[in-house]
């Protein structure tokens, strides 16, 4: 450890400072490629209003999410936080989608297909795209493999291996 790490580390032993600069530069990285929070809150009123007219998606929304203005103020919450680090977001997605019923790839796949021509719609930046893009699959992913993984057991870990990328 060089001598300005170690005199960094010794005035910040908790690490809040480094945490800081690094959510501060993850959100700069993302604002210069256009992903600010007007960005986010576009991209989320447009995916989801596409989302409610899907005939394969809507239902299940339909079926759980009754006060939508609420739903988007925290999907925005959760996608800046993801995007920008920005620790706003509490709450525990895989538990919602694990008490979902039949979810399979079909559903994920929609989801991204949907998501991706969201962010093709709105496209300014490609980089803007790549990266929401890929942090959606991440996530698609992980929920998808840990719901094929309950129900079938390891067998599922690569549940997500087949779903569509940006």
């Amino acid at each position: 450890m060089s001598s300005a790490a170690a005199q960094s580390r010794a005035s910040d032993p908790d690490g809040r400072a480094y945490a800081a600069q690094k959510r501060a530069e993850k959100q700069a990285a993302a604002v210069e490629i256009g992903v600010d929070a007007d960005y986010i809150d576009h991209f989320v009123e447009t995916f989801y209003a596409k989302v409610r007219d899907d005939g394969l998606l809507g239902p299940i929304f339909a079926e759980r999410i009754a006060d939508w203005p609420a739903h988007l103020a925290r999907m925005k919450a959760f996608w800046r936080s993801v995007l920008h680090n920005s620790g706003e977001f509490s709450g525990n997605p895989m538990l919602k989608h694990l008490v979902i019923p039949g979810l399979d790839l079909t559903h994920f796949s929609r989801w991204l297909d949907l998501f991706y021509a969201t962010l093709r719609d709105a496209e300014d930046h490609p980089e803007a795209t790549a990266l929401v893009g890929g942090r959606a699959r991440m996530i698609a992913d992980s929920l998808l493999t840990a719901i094929t993984m309950r129900r079938d057991g390891l067998t599922g870990g690569r549940a997500g291996k087949d779903l569509p990328y940006v």
